[in-house]
């Protein structure tokens, strides 16, 4: 068994300011024995406008944040799975990435988001990520670390099992989502769903989440969870108002990877689809 650390904050569009917040989860992630940090969504930044989002954009050579974070894994020796944003092609709009920070400091993986975040819930917010965010074309195949074989995904990517099935046939062990997840949708989805994505895949979900008021416009559940294979959340950090008495503070919590409590659940309930009938696409006559 060994140790994974998920990380709670809340960004704003200074990255200074959340780098500093990201490198104290870090050091307490070391102190733990975690061997892996894992980061939410847009950890980099949260800007208050898509203009914003556009124009804070770093590539991850030029940005101050992420050579931060390079340093931290290297320093301690912690891989680290963080949000981040980078530049898409022409000047209209970003990618939202994922990318994963081995224990010497490299950049070794990098994901981007396929699925977008636009919604418009009623008394609640307006949100459109296509207006800033370039979706992706592409699934990342599982990678192996130490906490098992990984399998990168990002908050709205929750909403579509079909994506996380794949990534399981694929070899994945352990499926991440950092998010930004709402507070409406966060009430009544957020630990459904990663505990339904457990379930169906028989794997460990580590979804680190971003927590309270970004600005006046904006702000995020939190909830990061861990959760094992059998659906039941190992670990779980708190909301806004445990944010908010906390000092605004970023938080952390740990839980244990068991392969081998994988390897069982697998064994005693495989799962086998009819892919021979699923696969298949009907067409009208």
């Amino acid at each position: 068994m060994v140790i994974a650390a998920v990380g709670q904050l809340c960004s704003t569009s200074s990255m200074s300011h959340n780098l500093a917040q990201c490198q104290t989860l870090v050091r307490k992630a070391d102190a733990a024995g975690a061997k892996a940090l894992f980061l939410p969504e847009a950890s980099d930044y949260i800007a208050l406008s898509p203009a914003e989002t556009v124009s804070l954009v770093r590539s991850t050579e030029n940005s101050l944040f992420v050579k931060g974070l390079q340093d931290e894994a290297k320093h301690y020796k912690l891989p680290i799975n963080v949000g981040i944003h980078e530049p898409a092609t022409g000047a209209k709009r970003v990618k939202n990435t994922l990318i994963w920070i081995d224990e010497k400091g490299d950049l070794v993986q990098r994901y981007q988001k396929l699925h977008l975040f636009d919604v418009e819930i009623k008394d609640g917010p307006i949100l459109k990520e296509s207006n800033s965010v370039e979706p992706g074309s592409a699934i990342l195949p599982p990678f192996e670390t130490g906490l098992g074989l990984l399998g990168l995904m990002i908050c709205f990517d929750l909403r579509f099992p079909a994506l996380s099935a794949r990534i399981r046939d694929l070899g994945a062990q352990v499926l991440t989502y950092p998010s930004a997840f709402t507070v409406p949708t966060g009430k009544v989805h957020w630990e459904t769903l990663l505990r339904a994505r457990a379930i169906e895949t028989q794997s460990y979900v580590i979804a680190a989440a971003q927590v309270g008021a970004h600005d006046e416009k904006r702000t995020s559940y939190g909830h990061s969870m861990i959760v094992d294979p059998w659906g039941k959340v190992v670990c779980e950090l708190g909301g806004v108002e445990d944010w908010e008495t906390a000092s605004r503070e970023p938080s952390i919590g740990f839980g244990e990877v068991n392969l081998e409590l994988l390897g069982k659940v697998r064994r005693e309930m495989p799962l086998r689809p009819r892919r021979d009938i699923l696969d298949v696409v009907e067409r009208p006559n």
